[in-house]
């Protein structure tokens, strides 16, 4: 992974083993450090996904597991939901949470790489993805999307919650790029265009949002359009 722009993207400054080691070092204090500003985002991007009892939901960079209960707790006894996360400390932390829920018996959590998910293709009806898809190198992002559309089933939808460069010229993006640049130890994402990833993977957008935590953030609900397969 290098330090070249890809377009007005920036790129990824951490190896996958980089990203791995550092968020299971993190795994533990994760949710001090985020989740009160990450929360009110990703239930946005929850309600907007709107799963319903007896469905298959996966998530993509499932974390400590907040999101993953909250998608057992909505499809109920008779569906399913699978997480995966590149961090195997994070799993551990989201295997905690859900025993204490009590949501286990419909929940299957794996670590494992977004770019090669083990999941049969059009398995799902939901997938979700918060504050996940910028961790990706640039290059990679259209790897990721394109295995999410692959074990949708057709008419499935996705929901997506990312940092947004949408308005590049905001003043607190270009701090965001430079710290990014600069202290990538410190700030290992960066913004990248949510609707526009999704739309040239395939995908119909079906609302788009742009929110603001302490930076703009994309929510972005999408569908897998019938007939569609990923590109090759």
């Amino acid at each position: 992974m290098g330090q070249k722009d890809h377009g007005d993207v920036l790129r990824v400054l951490k190896t996958r083993d980089e990203v791995e080691a550092y968020y299971d070092k993190i795994a533990g204090v994760y949710d001090l450090l985020a989740e009160r500003s990450e929360r009110p985002m990703r239930e946005l991007g929850l309600e907007l996904l709107a799963p319903s009892p007896g469905e298959r939901m996966l998530e993509v960079g499932c974390g400590t597991g907040h999101s993953v209960v909250k998608l057992a707790e909505a499809v109920g006894p008779g569906g399913r939901v699978c997480g995966i996360d590149l961090s195997g400390q994070m799993v551990a932390r989201a295997r905690e949470l859900v025993e204490r829920e009590g949501v286990s018996d419909r929940i299957e959590l794996l670590r494992g790489d977004a770019t090669e998910l083990p999941y049969e293709t059009g398995s799902m009806d939901g997938v979700f993805m918060s504050f996940t898809l910028e961790l990706f190198d640039t290059p990679e992002i259209p790897a990721v999307l394109a295995e999410c559309l692959r074990v949708l089933r057709p008419g499935g939808r996705i929901a997506v919650v990312g940092v947004s460069r949408e308005g590049g010229s905001d003043p607190t993006v270009v701090v965001y790029e430079w710290t990014h640049r600069h202290f990538p130890n410190l700030l290992d994402c960066r913004p990248i265009h949510v609707r526009e990833s999704l739309s040239r993977a395939g995908f119909h957008i079906e609302q788009a949002l742009v929110k603001r935590m302490w930076v703009p953030v994309e929510v972005v609900l999408a569908t897998k359009p019938p007939g569609t397969t990923p590109a090759p």
